[in-house]
């Protein structure tokens, strides 16, 4: 697989790039979030969640968390904790700053680490989260390998990420958006040339629909599914350990 970097000119590994170019737009993350998604991630978010309502996870891993919004909508699943990892030390500070605001530290915690090396033992989790962060992992592989490691048997993986759709017009409004007007307007409110450039070839490059189920089926999860949202823009995808 083709590993897109923020800036492709640069020495730096991914990992690096993607760990400061998420500091440098911390900031205004969550506002660029809702407003160039005209809100529809909350729903999605929800969706993405809800797939866990039957297993009653009790320890929740929210990989890539970010500004923790995924990890805040887990709560509704009335788990004990949801511990939040993320590389961007940027990110993590917003949403620290979110959830003591929210009287929510008793039940989230947020660590920052490696997908490709998480630092909890084998069997651990009763599920895992992922909102929006696979496709920037460094290794795709090895940082599914890491998840499916850390969940107890018979524990399901969620994953909510961005997807290409396949039909027109909405194929063709979703490339004009993705590629013209995301960046143009990411650039100008975040103040940052590379994020909401790599956002768009990201996604593009990234082994959605089958090709990341069977991703998900080569590292070991079963039952792996898709369930396309909104046109096929976005996708839920499930797995279990």
């Amino acid at each position: 697989m083709t590993t897109i970097k923020p800036i492709q000119s640069s020495e730096k590994s991914k990992k690096q790039q993607v760990e400061e170019m998420f500091d440098s737009i911390s900031g205004r993350y969550d506002f660029l979030n809702h407003f160039l998604s005209l809100g529809i991630d909350k729903g999605w978010r929800k969706k993405a969640i809800s797939k866990l309502i039957s297993s009653k996870p009790q320890i929740i891993l929210d990989m890539a968390t970010g500004t923790a919004d995924l990890a805040v909508a887990a709560l509704t699943l009335n788990p004990q904790k949801v511990i939040g990892i993320d590389l961007s030390e940027g990110m993590l500070s917003m949403g620290r700053k979110k959830i003591t605001e929210k009287h929510l530290s008793d039940k989230i915690e947020l660590l920052k680490g490696d997908s490709e090396k998480i630092n909890f033992e084998d069997n651990y989790f009763d599920a895992c989260t992922v909102g929006f962060g696979v496709r920037n992992f460094e290794n795709l592989e090895q940082g599914l390998s890491e998840i499916y490691r850390v969940l107890k048997p018979g524990a399901k993986l969620v994953v909510l990420e961005f997807s290409k759709p396949k039909k027109f017009p909405v194929k063709n409004l979703y490339n004009f958006y993705f590629n013209t007007i995301l960046p143009l307007w990411g650039r100008f409110i975040s103040k940052d040339n590379t994020a909401y450039t790599y956002l768009p070839e990201s996604v593009k490059h990234f082994p959605d629909g089958i090709n990341f189920t069977n991703k998900l089926t080569q590292v070991g999860f079963k039952e792996a599914e898709q369930q396309p949202l909104t046109f096929g823009i976005c996708s839920i995808y499930t797995g279990v350990k």
